[in-house]
């Protein structure tokens, strides 16, 4: 049997940033929380990386996670916005680093496939898939939903090969493991 483990999944961002706790107990994954950090108010990007620091931090504080997944930066044609997206995950990370928080980085196209199968799937898809495996109520971000994918893509990368099995995506992992995922 596996340990119980949390983790915190972030989607960072400069105006809205994901974030979503997940608890592997009895091999199974229920949702701790997600929400998102709304950061447009702040007048600049500094202060907007002072607040990520500071609710990651808290995050970390209060529900003590194992790990910390992170969605690496895409490349984007923006190199001004890819700079910022950058500087709110490094961030993030400096965070759980501070607080001794092992992290682990997905790229985008990982956590879609991982979550759907598809690693082009869109947001609506993603934020599907989870709301199904996980039973939950559709938040009012998606960003939301892409940190509880981020959190959900790490538990399932460190659960292959466990067993000897190989999974396509979530579909061929809950059919291969009835009872894993809280239904």
């Amino acid at each position: 049997m596996k340990p119980d483990k949390i983790i915190l999944g972030i989607d960072p961002g400069t105006n809205i940033m994901g974030y979503g706790i997940i608890h592997n107990k009895d091999n199974k994954i229920e949702l701790i929380t997600m929400g998102v950090i709304k950061l447009g108010k702040y007048p600049n990007h500094a202060l907007k990386l002072k607040k990520i620091f500071e609710r990651v931090l808290s995050l970390i504080k209060e529900y003590q996670p194992d790990e910390l997944a992170i969605e690496a930066p895409f490349f984007g044609k923006n190199v001004q916005s890819m700079l910022k997206l950058g500087r709110a995950q490094g961030v993030a990370m400096a965070a759980a680093l501070y607080q001794d928080v092992p992290i682990f980085e997905y790229s985008p196209k990982k956590i879609k496939q991982s979550i759907t199968g598809n690693g082009n799937a869109s947001k609506e898809q993603v934020a599907g898939m989870m709301l199904n495996l996980l039973k939950i109520d559709q938040p009012e971000y998606l960003d939301a939903t892409d940190a509880l994918a981020t959190a959900v893509c790490h538990y399932f990368q460190k659960n292959i090969g466990d067993d000897g099995k190989k999974y396509t995506g979530w579909k061929s992992f809950i059919s291969k493991n009835p009872g894993r995922v809280k239904k």
